[in-house]
């Protein structure tokens, strides 16, 4: 694990009582390529920040083809299904090159969240910032497959 959290860009600007309160939730996790981190269906229990390394967010419709979604990179959040309190992964991760990332616990956030509102909302509000920009652009993407799709 890196050894400052104020040095990634997610923890930047926090108090040091925040790290101090962040710092044991967090686990660091690494894979190789061709990895599947998890899959669509699996029970959603971490949320991932991609540290370094790029990976494929892969979804399958009930009636079509494995589609790729979209592809994340360093200073990414995935596996935010454990965040908004969905039961399972609703996408599957595919790691492309070698991984670096932290991840935490869903119960764990959660608990942060209530026993520390302040830091929570602080998370919790980086971690929208990420995924709102990209769901745009997944929106997108989804869309002109849809499109592309229907018109064969």
């Amino acid at each position: 694990m890196r050894e400052s959290f104020s040095d990634i860009l997610f923890f930047q600007n926090l108090e040091p009582g925040q790290i101090t309160v962040l710092k044991p939730l967090f686990e660091n996790y690494t894979c190789p390529p061709d990895t599947t981190i998890f899959e669509q269906g699996e029970p959603a229990s971490y949320l991932y920040y991609l540290l370094t390394g790029d990976v494929a967010i892969q979804y399958k419709p009930y009636d079509s083809p494995l589609i790729t979604l979209t592809r994340l990179h360093s200073g990414d959040v995935f596996g935010w299904s454990a965040v908004i309190g969905s039961s399972n992964y609703t996408s599957s991760i595919i790691s492309e090159t070698q991984v670096e990332a932290l991840r935490i616990k869903s119960t764990d956030l959660l608990t942060l969240i209530n026993e520390d509102p302040d830091t929570g909302k602080i998370i919790i509000d980086r971690i929208a910032s990420i995924v709102s920009s990209r769901w745009k652009n997944a929106n997108a993407q989804v869309q002109a497959l849809l499109i592309s799709h229907h018109n064969k």
